[in-house]
């Protein structure tokens, strides 16, 4: 059987570089991508490259930006000609009152978080179309469906990520092309390391499962929803241990 083929965004570290490693090991050829990081980039390649499972394919750039965004496309055709899956997990926060964010701070977190997964979804379903077949998996939080104080514009984004998981999902189940979202709640990763242990430990105890989330656990929910059957579409699975 032919490899097939998974672009993961925002996949230099953290939650995204386990879910390219993830795909990689089941024998994927694995397209990487970051904004910014290129040596974490360039090092989760290598990585990757070291397994001898697949090939990879690395790309630095905004997916943000549309013209960038088609950049890649452009090299995914020419060098694989289809996409079997899309993960669309690049993103970013933004902690603070609502009152002092300014209007750039907001637009970047709504452009990296949401209009990239829109970017990728345009360029990527046609290719999908063709094939006949396709899987996208929306990287989302569990403040997409309950918000959270000092983060509105990260709740906003994954809210907004979460109801354009549902309605792409109904507009792409009669062509056999499948879309679900994970929610993540705590997950360990640099994106929280800002808190010191104690604050890591009274978030801890607030889980019912009485830890945060490990980036592996999510690599393997997504690995998952990639594998099912083409019935199951349109769903935001929360992975938060119990928490919201």
């Amino acid at each position: 059987m032919t490899k097939k083929v998974v672009l993961v965004t925002g996949s230099s570290r953290g939650i995204g570089k386990a879910i390219a490693v993830k795909f990689a090991r089941e024998g994927y050829h694995v397209i990487l991508n970051c904004a910014r990081r290129e040596r974490e980039l360039l090092c989760t390649k290598k990585e990757i490259e070291r397994l001898h499972a697949s090939s990879c394919l690395s790309f630095l750039g905004d997916m943000g930006d549309f013209p960038t965004c088609k950049k890649l496309f452009s090299q995914i055709r020419q060098q694989y000609q289809s996409l079997d899956v899309l993960v669309n997990n690049a993103g970013i926060s933004y902690m603070g009152l609502l009152q002092d964010m300014e209007p750039q701070e907001w637009e970047a977190v709504i452009r990296t978080n949401l209009t990239s997964a829109f970017h990728c979804c345009k360029l990527a379903v046609p290719m999908m179309l063709s094939a006949g077949r396709g899987k996208i998996i929306n990287i989302s939080s569990v403040w997409g469906l309950v918000g959270s104080s000092c983060e509105v514009a990260y709740s906003a984004s994954k809210g907004g990520l979460n109801a354009f998981t549902l309605a792409l999902a109904k507009e792409l189940a009669p062509s056999n092309i499948q879309v679900n979202a994970v929610a993540c709640g705590a997950i360990d990763t640099e994106m929280n390391q800002w808190m010191d242990e104690e604050e890591q430990a009274n978030l801890s105890a607030q889980i019912p499962a009485g830890r945060m989330g490990r980036a592996e656990e999510v690599a393997q929910l997504v690995y998952g929803l990639s594998s099912q059957a083409s019935y199951l579409t349109g769903q935001v699975v929360k992975l938060d241990g119990g928490w919201v």
